[in-house]
């Protein structure tokens, strides 16, 4: 019989490995499932863009994996039951099970603070594609004007903010920030920051929490109550339940532990890339939740993968950050390069040729995971052995 690989997920990370999966190995060998709740590939780090009004190119997945061999099951997960390795899906059908001998799990995150009052029931967000085009529809319907509040100044708020900004013109936009606006650049990455914010019109809120969100106004921590004609939420994301769920170890926020090549540390058969997984990086910390991640953590559960089923040697692949590429609308932008202790350098690149590079990555982005087999190799790897379940291959180690 055949080795079954199931992939659950089709952003980044899940496409990315499930391609390259059926490039490298023999489909004498394997059969490879992609189970994904939508028939479309995501391109999440532009949605932004798309919310602010921009079209963005939304590849059928089954294009994206035309030729590859690769099954598509359009389906939402719901449960992993490691213990039967099956997972569980619904669909329009009504659902069933799809068994599994290597799982690769890659659910990626949705928006968090849904705990706050009202986040639910009133604020927007830039998460998923649905999400996008309501806000999108939403500030359309608004026509010229209206007032949009930005919560959260991680990257994907300050892209967000500026986004919409530039693209309406007519529209009044504030970003609250929880603390001091660029926290994490270098003072001159700070200073160009602000004077695009200045540039657009987008008004800076510091050392602001909220404390709810209503339909029309924010409150904050402080008192203050902001009026708002659309909330966007983008302060911080959170995972699915459903690995936590299935026993498999996960942290308190629920994401799944691994050892240095992917590997679950409680069920060795399955693997977590992406915004899913909990992994040391070179430098010692956590990676972040960012497209960036997602890239190396597939590329070294590829070569995992790879490995135990050949009997290859795995390598490790290079788990640190050299930079960070921040757009600021369509003509702005940042690429502030890091040292190894994910701290910012005093040397960045702005304006237009940070652009380039924020625009560069996310076509790499696009075509490397919408052409997954396009550099087929001369030879496939052949399955030498049911892999080792029981303990990781020589030469690894846990984090």
């Amino acid at each position: 019989m055949k080795h079954r690989i199931v992939v659950l997920g089709s952003g980044y990370a899940g496409a990315y490995v499930a391609g390259n999966l059926a490039r490298r190995m023999s489909p004498a060998d394997i059969e490879i499932t992609v189970v994904n709740a939508v028939p479309d590939f995501v391109q999440r780090q532009r949605l932004n863009q798309l919310a602010a009004g921009r079209e963005i190119e939304a590849p059928k997945l089954t294009d994206v994996f035309a030729g590859t061999g690769i099954r598509l099951r359009l389906a939402r997960v719901t449960a992993v039951d490691p213990e039967r390795r099956v997972v569980a899906v619904a669909d329009a059908d009504g659902g069933g099970e799809v068994g599994y001998d290597t799982l690769v799990y890659a659910l990626g995150s949705h928006v968090a603070g849904q705990s706050v009052p009202g986040v639910a029931e009133h604020a927007f967000d830039v998460a998923g594609r649905p999400s996008a085009l309501r806000l999108r529809e939403h500030l359309d319907r608004r026509g010229e004007g209206g007032r949009v509040l930005v919560v959260g100044d991680g990257f994907t708020g300050i892209e967000t903010a500026t986004e919409i900004a530039e693209s309406r013109p007519g529209v009044s936009v504030a970003l609250l920030a929880r603390g001091e606006l660029g926290a994490r650049l270098s003072a001159g990455a700070r200073g160009h920051l602000r004077r695009a914010c200045d540039r657009l019109g987008v008004a800076v809120l510091e050392h602001t929490t909220v404390e709810a969100v209503e339909a029309t106004r924010v409150r904050c921590a402080d008192g203050t109550v902001l009026a708002s004609d659309a909330t966007v939420w983008t302060a911080g994301f959170a995972v699915s339940p459903i690995a936590a769920g299935g026993g498999l170890t996960v942290t308190e926020d629920g994401q799944v532990i691994v050892d240095r090549t992917m590997r679950s540390v409680s069920h060795p058969d399955i693997y977590a890339v992406g915004d899913s997984v909990h992994i040391l990086g070179d430098n010692g910390r956590p990676l972040p939740m960012n497209c960036g991640s997602a890239g190396y953590t597939s590329r070294q559960a590829i070569e995992a993968i790879v490995g135990r089923l050949t009997g290859r040697e795995i390598a490790n692949i290079k788990l640190l950050y050299r930079y960070n590429a921040i757009s600021l609308g369509r003509r702005d932008g940042i690429l502030q390069l890091i040292d190894g202790a994910a701290q910012a350098r005093p040397k960045y690149m702005g304006g237009r040729k940070a652009v380039r590079v924020k625009e560069g990555i996310q076509r790499g982005a696009l075509w490397g995971t919408s052409h997954p087999t396009f550099f087929l190799p001369k030879r496939k790897h052949r399955l030498t052995a049911a892999p080792d379940t029981a303990a990781a291959s020589a030469g690894t180690s846990a984090t």
